[in-house]
């Protein structure tokens, strides 16, 4: 069950190390489930619990505290091999256990990086660790670290994340095919999730994100599916998820005779995504890429409509989001562009005032500096109709 070779895992534990000597961490507490399945392969959704990783500065084994319900998927998915169980009881503190933990590995009034930015650590569940060791220990937030390091994809990653471009390109031509007038929407994104499993991937940690007439204009999942007009549009962003891995998608169709304005906003969509792909090249920053889409689409006289972000880093993750950020593209981002970066690029015009949505989106790998990025769809960039 484990989805790499360990020496994968050993050098993703060094290169960790490194980042902590040179942080002067003497641990970490890992609670992102994103870092977990990253440094350990240890995969579940458990994670909605407090369960708590301990990474130490030197090569001591990787120390798992969990529930009893996650010990077998810790046993079966992982490398770890030291697990240690809170039980659930009324009052019941796991960070006394961890407390014990970090004790015995010596680690008392030493200082200790947590990972805040993580579904995996709530805020009721931070109060009580930082309650247990204020003053025992020095807690700072390093929430950075392992995201550092999972923004470059290794050959192994890279192959994941093909695949799951893979299926998202027959997803969204499988929902393509099953869209028309008087379709309900249910049935299109149900179509979109059958290639996707019987080709051996995983559920999306979220989406389809799919909505038709004012739901169009949406770029979020909504409840309340619909059936097409006639005459309609249906926006339509998916991921493609395979051993966590995303790749998105992102298209509005048109339904019906599409009108000038959908033609033309169509157009825009086009070139700017085309002028934030060649944005995307090592070298540049990340900001650089929404300077091309801002640029295009005010030009084309659509500021009005544009967003003020156009995509994100893309990886494993897990539910509630496929977003692996940071980074946002967003204008003034500084982080520098490298080869093997997976990003999704989104063009997206919602023009709320006219009711009309056109969006296009796609997943890219970067390059080495001077390339363009590949873009990992084979699917043609046109306006689609049913």
């Amino acid at each position: 069950m484990i989805h790499f070779e360990r020496s994968e895992f050993d050098g993703r534990l060094k290169e960790a190390r490194a980042l902590m000597r040179r942080d002067g961490l003497d641990a970490l507490l890992v609670f992102s489930q994103e870092s977990h399945y990253y440094l350990t392969g240890f995969d579940t959704k458990g994670f909605v619990f407090f369960q708590c990783a301990l990474v130490t500065a030197n090569d001591d084994p990787v120390v798992l505290l969990t529930r009893k319900p996650d010990l077998e998927q810790a046993r079966r998915t992982s490398i770890i091999e030291d697990i240690r169980l809170w039980f659930d009881a009324p009052g019941a503190d796991p960070t006394r256990e961890l407390q014990d933990i970090l004790a015995e590995k010596g680690l008392a009034g030493k200082k200790i990086g947590l990972e805040l930015r993580s579904f995996g650590l709530t805020g009721d569940n931070h109060d009580l660790l930082r309650r247990r060791l204020d003053g025992w220990c020095v807690l700072v937030d390093a929430s950075y670290l392992v995201r550092e390091l999972r923004l470059i994809k290794s050959e192994a990653e890279i192959e994941y994340v093909r695949k799951a471009a893979e299926l998202a390109d027959q997803s969204l031509e499988a929902m393509v095919e099953t869209a028309g007038p008087g379709v309900f929407e249910g049935k299109i994104a149900a179509a979109g999730i059958a290639p996707i499993l019987e080709g051996g991937g995983d559920m999306p940690p979220s989406g389809p994100v799919l909505g038709s007439g004012d739901r169009a204009l949406l770029v979020r999942s909504a409840t309340g599916y619909r059936h097409l007009d006639d005459v309609d549009q249906l926006t339509i962003e998916h991921a493609g998820s395979y051993r966590h891995y995303c790749a998105c998608l992102m298209r509005t169709l048109t339904i019906g005779t599409p009108g000038d304005r959908h033609r033309d906003m169509f157009s825009a969509t086009k070139d700017a995504i085309l002028a934030m792909t060649d944005a995307a090249r090592s070298g540049n920053t990340i900001g650089q890429i929404d300077d091309a889409h801002r640029a295009t689409f005010d030009n084309a006289g659509y500021n009005h409509a544009r967003l003020s972000a156009c995509g994100y880093s893309l990886g494993a993750t897990y539910s509630p989001s496929w977003m692996d950020v940071p980074p946002m593209i967003h204008s003034g981002n500084d982080t520098l562009i490298r080869p093997g970066m997976i990003l999704f690029l989104h063009a997206i015009l919602v023009d709320g005032p006219r009711n009309l949505a056109m969006s296009a989106g796609y997943t890219i790998l970067t390059r080495e500096e001077g390339q363009t990025p590949e873009v990992l769809s084979r699917l043609p960039l046109e306006l689609i109709n049913r």
